[in-house]
C-alpha cells in the first residue's frame, strides 16, 4: 500500500512539473495603475488561459517601466506616456506601439477643500489656487507617467512648485494616495487606482477638479525592439499586444469594473 500511494505522489508531482514547464514565460513592465486598480489581475488569467503563456507582471512607474525595457529587462510594456513612450521608440528600444485603453486624470483631496477647487473644470486654475493658497500637495515623484502629466501641468500653470507645501514621495499612486489621505492632501491620481481605493473604502478623499482635456490618459503597450536586445521573447510580446487590442481583450476592458463603475476605456470603443 506504500509503494502504491509513493508511486502516486511521484506521478503526480511529475504532472505538476510538466504543466509548470509547459508554459512559456513573458515578463512584462507595466504601471502601478494597472496593478493597484486590479486590471492586470482580471486581464492576464484568460490570456494565459487562451496563450500558455505566464505573464511576470513588474508594476512601476512608467519611467521605471521604459528602463526596464531600454535594458532588455522586460519582453513587453504597458505604460501611459506618451511623449516619453514616442522617445523609447525614435531611439530604437521599442516597437509595434499600440494604443490599448484610456481613462483619464483627476485632482483628488480632502473633502475640507481649503483651496476652494471643488468643482473646477479647469486643471490649471485648480492648480494656480492650490499653490496660492499653499495647501499640501503629494506628488508621486517617481518619473511614473502620472508624475511626468503632473510636472507638464504644472508647466502650463506656470509654477515651479517648491516648498513645505509640496512634497514628492517617490511612491507609486497607491501609497500616494493612501498618503495623502492620512495627512489631508491634494494629489494628481489616474481615476482607476482612485476608484478602486475609494471603492474599497480606503480612503476618503474626493475628487474636486476633473473633466479638462489635458487630463486625458492613453495607455499603449510596446514590444521591446529584439534588434536591440536578440533575447528578448519578441514573438510572445507580440502575442500579448495582439491579446489586449483583439475584441476579446478590448471587451474584456470595457467589462472591466469596480462596483459598477468604469475604470477603463477600450481604445477601440468596445
Amino acid at each position: 500500500m506504500k509503494s502504491y500511494s509513493l508511486i502516486l505522489i511521484i506521478l503526480l508531482y511529475g504532472f505538476l512539473v510538466s504543466s509548470v514547464a509547459a508554459y512559456e514565460r513573458l515578463k512584462l513592465a507595466t504601471t502601478t495603475s494597472t496593478a493597484n486598480s486590479g486590471l492586470l489581475n482580471y486581464l492576464n488569467p484568460v490570456f494565459e488561459e487562451k496563450s500558455g503563456v505566464r505573464v511576470d507582471a513588474i508594476a512601476v512607474g512608467t519611467g521605471k517601466a521604459l528602463k526596464l525595457g531600454q535594458n532588455g529587462d522586460v519582453d513587453v510594456m504597458l505604460v501611459h506616456a506618451r511623449e516619453a513612450e514616442e522617445t523609447f521608440i525614435q531611439e530604437g528600444h521599442g516597437v509595434n506601439r499600440k494604443d490599448v485603453m484610456y481613462n483619464d486624470f483627476i485632482i483628488v483631496g480632502p473633502a475640507l477643500d481649503a483651496a476652494g477647487i471643488n468643482g473646477m473644470d479647469d486643471v490649471i486654475l485648480a492648480l494656480r489656487k492650490i499653490s496660492e493658497k499653499s495647501s499640501l500637495w503629494f506628488s508621486r515623484g517617481d518619473d511614473s507617467g502620472t508624475h511626468k502629466k503632473e510636472m507638464i501641468l504644472w508647466k502650463e500653470s506656470a509654477i515651479s512648485p517648491s516648498g513645505n507645501w509640496y512634497r514628492g514621495l517617490g511612491q507609486g499612486m497607491g501609497k500616494t494616495l493612501l498618503a495623502a489621505d492620512e495627512k489631508g492632501a491634494y494629489t494628481l491620481t489616474d481615476r482607476g487606482t482612485f476608484i478602486a481605493l475609494s471603492t474599497g473604502n480606503k480612503i476618503g478623499l474626493i475628487i474636486l477638479s476633473e473633466g479638462d482635456s489635458r487630463l486625458f490618459n492613453p495607455y499603449g503597450a510596446i514590444a521591446v525592439n529584439p534588434e536591440r536586445h536578440p533575447y528578448v521573447k519578441y514573438k510572445l510580446a507580440m502575442k500579448y499586444i495582439n491579446f489586449l487590442t483583439s475584441t476579446e481583450g478590448q471587451s474584456l476592458i470595457a467589462r472591466f469594473r469596480m462596483k459598477g463603475k468604469i475604470l477603463f476605456h477600450p481604445h477601440n470603443g468596445s
